[in-house]
């Protein structure tokens, strides 16, 4: 398990058919060691703070195994790190193994596993597509968020340490299942 990137963006104007929008979906990888703090990562900001953000969603992780599928799905060829607003794109840690709960320590920080990720309008407009909102739900490609427990310093290259809290605990595959009302078409 091992942290691939550190995405960070914030808030701008954005054209949509609603009209604008202010968005900080579009996160872009970072360089070095950065902070994570108790409500988000240093150069970090989320717009909408009654749907993003706050404590339960400091940190959006999303998992690099999804992205090959959906560069597929979306013929658009290799996606940058970032391209679904996460903050941390990570490798080995998909919804169907990590549970609401569990902790992963990345660097000197630790934090927590709260929730899957709803995709929302934004991701349409980032992926300049309409219907993303609805493949990405249906997909199970949630990825997640974390609470942050200790705040600490990570980077890119970073290993995971994965620690299982309650095993009874509903993995983050199992919340959204229930959010969609079934199991994933074709979760990855």
């Amino acid at each position: 398990m091992k942290l691939l990137s550190v995405n960070v963006g914030t808030p701008r104007a954005v054209a949509a058919a609603r009209g604008t929008v202010l968005t900080a979906i579009w996160k872009t990888p970072v360089t070095g060691r950065v902070a994570v703090r108790r409500l988000n990562i240093d150069g970090d900001r989320q717009a909408d703070l009654t749907v993003h953000g706050g404590e339960r969603k400091a940190v959006y992780a999303y998992p690099s195994e999804h992205y090959p599928p959906w560069e597929v799905e979306l013929g658009t060829g290799p996606l940058p790190w970032g391209a679904f607003g996460e903050n941390l794109t990570v490798s080995g840690l998909l919804e169907t193994v990590v549970r609401i709960g569990d902790r992963l320590g990345i660097g000197t920080a630790i934090l927590e596993v709260t929730q899957p990720r709803l995709p929302c309008g934004k991701l349409a407009l980032r992926c300049d597509r309409p219907d993303m909102p609805r493949l990405f739900l249906r997909s199970g490609r949630s990825g997640f968020y974390l609470s942050v427990v200790r705040e600490g310093e990570i980077g890119a290259g970073d290993g995971i340490r994965h620690e299982t809290g309650n095993v009874r605990a509903p993995s983050v595959a199992d919340i959204l299942d229930d959010a969609r009302g079934g199991p994933a078409k074709e979760a990855s």
